[in-house]
């Protein structure tokens, strides 16, 4: 599906919760002075028809996708959300926003708050940190948190202008390939036969396809915009095809004269092994060999609030058997375990995140892996196949020219190398953006600073070893 501008509503379902994950959509409009804007939304179940069947759906203010939000930086959003879910605790997660100063805000149950219980009201209010996406002709959003998608726009190309908020040097694609989490911007042309219309399909990418593709219609004004073009949708590219993905990943540079050079060099480096381990006869998604669980007592409380035994203190493990670990056979994972542990950096230091696939615990199988920081934007200083060299890939980094993101895919049994900066004081969530790996344990989390974070508000409060510390 391809959104023209419009903020899109996903939902993270993880144990006790419904996060609801916004984009909001900013701009610089007219430079004006900073604005304080207010919004009222109760979430619901509905009855909707959003692919032609009705179904219960959740909705914000009746709507699905819910409502946008138009600001600009230095803007003050206030957003009071109420909790109609009857059943399901809530949260709503700010994607792409860092929350400079309120990490408490950033909406990541069992991360940085309590959940809201059906029925309370719970109000977020943060600043815009920076300008995001800057009126540019489409913003096309993967909005579906269980799908890596392609976008093929019939007889025309597209011209990628810009990646999570980020300007990039301009490329050409005919397949755009979107990853769970990410936001594109793009350009078309049009400069075909006025006379029709022309399809948009769009469908999944790294696993089979079992569902038809979606279909909508590029319009040529004046013809109707119902009317179906006289010839048929194209065809998709290859469902298991590596190559153009790849790619595309390559092609993302940051533009000239919007360049933020990374640091040469780095004080950590932290190598994360994607895959797939048994715990107990359930099937886990883990990394490092260790399946991420949630606690009950948020890190960001139980860490400022200095609550002891919170979570797990034993932190997870900074890399795996890189000698003897064969990433392209299923491994007996032996030492398959879960853990609420969580990495503790060093504030205001450089920090390498190596993200590495492998073989699933399926023969041949490794799969797509779209990867999310909360807090930050990092660069990305390459892709590679097959197991990261230390010696030899870090050679091949970008430092000239990587773009700035904050979701990124690492490829079927390739590697991804990220950089960023240890600046944003507060507690992060780095995560599988597909709804079910982050459930089934692919994440991590990130505390940084968490001294200079200034004073809870109380209304995060109310879970676990918190009961009693909510207030009004």
């Amino acid at each position: 599906m391809v959104e023209l501008g419009l903020i899109s509503l996903r939902a993270l379902q993880l144990p006790r919760l419904l996060i609801l994950c916004f984009f909001v959509i900013l701009g610089n409009f007219h430079k004006a002075e900073a604005r304080i804007r207010h919004y009222k939304w109760e979430a619901k179940y509905e009855f909707r028809s959003p692919d032609c069947f009705k179904k219960l759906v959740i909705t914000i203010n009746g709507k699905t996708p819910g409502p946008s939000i138009q600001a600009q930086e230095g803007d003050t959003i206030i957003v009071q959300v109420n909790n109609s879910l009857v059943t399901e605790n809530l949260s709503i997660h700010w994607h792409g926003i860092r929350q400079i100063g309120t990490p408490w805000f950033d909406g990541t149950e069992g991360v940085t708050q309590c959940p809201i219980l059906p029925g309370d009201t719970f109000i977020y209010q943060f600043v815009v940190d920076r300008v995001s996406y800057k009126n540019l002709t489409h913003m096309i959003q993967s909005y579906i948190s269980n799908n890596l998608r392609y976008v093929i726009m019939q007889g025309h190309n597209m011209t990628v202008v810009e990646a999570d908020g980020h300007y990039v040097e301009p490329f050409v694609v005919k397949n755009l390939f979107i990853y769970s989490g990410e936001t594109y911007s793009v350009t078309v042309k049009s400069d075909q036969d006025p006379s029709r219309n022309y399809w948009i399909t769009s469908n999944v990418v790294s696993r089979n396809r079992s569902t038809p593709a979606g279909l909508g219609m590029f319009n040529y004004y004046p013809n109707h915009p119902k009317r179906s073009p006289p010839t048929v949708p194209p065809s998709p590219p290859a469902w298991h095809d590596v190559e153009p993905r790849l790619a595309q990943s390559f092609s993302i540079k940051a533009r000239q004269g919007y360049i933020h050079k990374p640091p040469t060099t780095s004080d950590r480096v932290i190598v994360l092994l994607n895959t797939q381990n048994n715990i107990s006869e359930y099937r886990h998604w883990s990394v490092n060999n260790v399946s991420f669980t949630l606690p009950h007592t948020p890190y960001l409380i139980a860490l400022k609030e200095n609550i002891n035994g919170a979570f797990d203190s034993t932190p997870p493990p900074d890399g795996y058997d890189f000698a003897n670990y064969d990433i392209f056979s299923v491994a007996s994972n032996a030492n398959a375990t879960s853990s609420s542990g969580i990495y503790r950096l060093k504030f205001n230091t450089t920090v390498d995140i190596i993200l590495q696939n492998a073989n699933t615990m399926t023969k041949t199988n490794s799969e797509t892996h779209p990867w999310h920081l909360h807090g930050h934007d990092f660069w990305v200083l390459g892709y590679g196949k097959g197991k990261f060299d230390v010696n030899n890939d870090t050679k091949k980094y970008n430092l000239e020219n990587p773009i700035m993101k904050n979701t990124v895919p690492v490829h079927p049994f390739g590697w991804t190398a990220l950089r960023f900066r240890t600046d944003n004081p507060g507690v992060w969530a780095f995560h599988c953006h597909i709804e079910s790996h982050f459930y089934m344990g692919m994440g991590v989390v990130f505390e940084e600073g968490v001294e200079r974070v200034g004073k809870l508000p109380s209304s995060i409060m109310g879970c676990g070893q918190t009961r009693g510390f909510h207030g009004p």
